[in-house]
């Protein structure tokens, strides 16, 4: 069943005298507010101007100045790593100067600014402590530079070529070209290998042998595969050596050195060689393998 419910208002207890004059001040206040909000405009149309045309061209002059340095045309003898930090350290604090500047020109009380400023700056320094650990964290890598950008670095459980040390985070590309991006704070703080600090490396190739083998014919076939790789430095000498007795065969180790540049390379090609040797000389390289033996009991 459908309800019908029908209200009828009532006018009679409600006061209109006053309406009239209501409308009447907020037209007034309405007006004072749009006269005075046209005297400021009129007053400080030229401040206005001034800071918006500031505004555009100071934001893109900083833009271009970065860029620049970005390219090397500026700061272009300063080293890439540091470089790199300067850049993102200037470009904001250039454009937190234009943007004070624009607050002065528009009459904004630089006493007032400060203290807005100090305050904001406390709320934001308590908020972002992992970013300001991150700014002295870069600090520490431009300065110190433990390393620097086209170093092979290996940091935490990352490693790959640096591309650039910023403000905030170090970005490094990995082997298999992706980009990783690390807090400094954690590269400045935590145990970091750098791969490219001198100019060779040495090389370790362990391999099993049966005990069969002679130990002198292992030796020289492995020293064999080392000097067939015309990378492989003369000095150091490459040397091989019994590196342990293990439960299925004698371990062996193969040491040389090469350039860091062609460290991959070598060591791939000098280890397909040591199995091809191996093969060709009839040396055995063992499965792991056990023997058991079963004692029967008489009774």
């Amino acid at each position: 069943m459908l309800l019908e419910v029908q209200t009828e208002l009532d006018l009679t207890d409600i006061d209109l005298s006053n309406v009239h004059e209501n409308i009447s001040n907020a037209g007034k206040i309405f007006n004072a507010l749009m006269d005075r909000l046209t005297q400021y405009l009129s007053d400080s149309a030229p401040n206005l101007i001034l800071s918006a045309v500031l505004l555009i061209v100071g934001w893109k002059i900083i833009n271009t100045f970065s860029k620049k340095m970005k390219e090397g045309k500026i700061f272009g003898r300063v080293e890439a790593t540091s470089r790199s930090f300067i850049r993102s350290f200037l470009t904001i604090g250039l454009k937190i100067l234009l943007l004070i500047t624009i607050a002065a020109i528009l009459g904004v009380p630089m006493a007032s600014m400060v203290a807005v400023l100090g305050s904001c700056g406390l709320a934001i320094g308590l908020a972002i402590q992992g970013s300001l650990s991150n700014i002295a964290g870069g600090f520490i890598l431009t300065v110190f530079k433990p390393f620097v950008v086209g170093d092979y670095i290996k940091s935490g459980e990352f490693e790959g070529t640096v591309k650039a040390i910023n403000i905030f985070y170090t970005k490094i590309i990995t082997a298999d070209n992706k980009i990783v991006v690390i807090p400094n704070s954690k590269v400045s703080d935590s145990a970091l290998t750098d791969f490219n600090a001198f100019s060779t490396r040495r090389i370790d190739i362990e391999i099993g042998i049966a005990y069969s083998a002679d130990s002198d014919d292992v030796k020289k076939a492995l020293l064999d595969a080392a000097y067939g790789n015309e990378k492989v430095l003369k000095e150091p000498e490459p040397t091989a050596v019994i590196a342990s007795f293990d439960d299925s065969a004698v371990k062996y180790l193969l040491r040389f050195w090469s350039n860091t540049g062609d460290y991959w390379d070598v060591k791939y090609d000098v280890t397909e060689k040591v199995k091809k040797i191996l093969d060709q000389r009839k040396i055995e390289i063992p499965y792991p393998q056990m023997d058991i033996r079963i004692k029967k009991d008489d009774n």
